[in-house]
């Protein structure tokens, strides 16, 4: 165990510094304070943050630190700490961390020993649950669902029973085969897109699954999209003589018992040993 006082230490700190998700009057003046304050300012990309320094006449040395150079870029800040500097961690916009790089040079710095110290600010999936008219608490944040669709049904196979509140993050040429691919898997429940929040042309769409699906329109900018829990998280009644049926479908098409289970499997997010020992009747699928 080790106990970390932020403020009452000497030891060189690590800042992950929120920064705004679109109207920068919500940058806070301790944000801007701590990256004026800090050695050297890390950033997911140069080029965008250069341009949020400048409107706050923020002079810090700025490098680079992306999800393509995190490993190496996480051993240069902690050689930074290591010399006594400070360094500031920022992303694109909203908190490091959520569905951006952050999480390996957090892990190097704590096992070196040094400070990590949050800096609040704004996050676009709070901004989007709280307005949403869904229920608020409790929730659980997975950010953005696998491109293949493998995975897609694997992850939502998994989330569908849960009934707290899903907030996921989405890509605007995406967000219409998403909501198509949901329905069949959660069921048609009620959803709000959230979109260019904070900003001039800030919009909530709010109806169901199907009704978002409907929507004939190329969305722009990142989105935040907002799903009901499960009302009525019973546990799920597996029809063995179904799973048993597509189990040996896979089979009688050329691929062998094992492959067909982890098939099954996957398509259906039921654990693969309890399948297997269901198929062999050694066990029950539960």
């Amino acid at each position: 165990m080790r106990r970390q006082k932020s403020f009452q230490n000497d030891l060189t700190s690590l800042y992950l510094v929120a920064t705004p998700i679109g109207n920068l009057s919500e940058m806070t003046p301790r944000a801007i304070e701590v990256l004026k304050s800090v050695s050297v300012i890390a950033a997911e990309d140069t080029r965008n943050t250069q341009k949020l320094l400048q409107h706050f006449q923020i002079e810090t040395r700025l490098i680079s630190h992306h999800a393509y150079n995190e490993k190496e870029s996480a051993q240069g800040i902690l050689k930074l700490l290591e010399s006594g500097q400070n360094v500031a961690l920022v992303s694109d916009a909203g908190y490091p961390l959520i569905s951006d790089p952050g999480y390996m040079v957090v892990q190097a710095v704590l096992q070196a020993g040094y400070n990590v110290i949050p800096v609040s600010g704004s996050s676009a999936a709070l901004n989007a649950l709280i307005a949403s008219g869904l229920v608020t608490q409790p929730f659980l944040f997975y950010g953005f669902l696998p491109s293949t669709d493998k995975d897609f049904r694997q992850a939502l196979n998994q989330l569908k029973a849960y009934p707290m509140t899903l907030i996921f993050y989405e890509a605007p040429h995406r967000i219409k085969k998403t909501l198509a691919k949901m329905i069949p898997l959660l069921g048609d429940r009620k959803a709000v897109i959230a979109r260019e929040l904070t900003k001039k042309f800030e919009e909530f769409l709010r109806g169901t699954l199907s009704e978002l699906a409907e929507l004939d329109e190329e969305f722009k900018g990142e989105l935040v999209l907002i799903v009901e829990g499960n009302g009525d998280p019973k546990p799920e009644v597996v029809d063995l003589s179904e799973i048993n049926e597509r189990i040996q479908a896979y089979i009688d098409s050329g691929i062998s018992a094992s492959q067909a289970i982890r098939q099954v499997a996957e398509e259906s997010g039921l654990n693969k040993h309890d399948l297997y020992n269901a198929y062999h009747k050694t066990g029950d699928v539960s």
